[in-house]
């Protein structure tokens, strides 16, 4: 599936969740994974969303601690004003 097809429709407001699927087997690999996606992204800041009108990223699982029931993959994206179409390619370049 296509981050297009995932994020459409994509509105100010939106929080979505996703996993980002890895073929490395070991939790710490997933983790550096989904981290790695996420610093890539030029459009979403790596934050807690507080009501803001801008576009975050967030990996829960990390602001939870070891102990999260948090999958270690997902991240909360937070949408803001930015244009749509501009987050999906920024998402889908950070994915590669």
């Amino acid at each position: 599936m296509r981050c297009s097809e995932v994020m459409r429709p994509l509105s100010m407001g939106t929080l979505r969740s996703c996993r980002i699927r890895t073929r490395l087997p070991a939790r710490s690999r997933s983790v550096m994974r989904t981290m790695d996606m996420a610093a890539r992204l030029t459009l979403f800041t790596r934050a807690t969303s507080l009501g803001g009108v801008e576009s975050l990223v967030e990996h829960r699982a990390s602001i939870e601690g070891v102990d999260s029931p948090t999958p270690q993959s997902l991240l909360r994206l937070s949408i803001g004003l930015e244009s749509a179409d501009d987050l999906i390619a920024d998402l889908a370049q950070a994915l590669g």
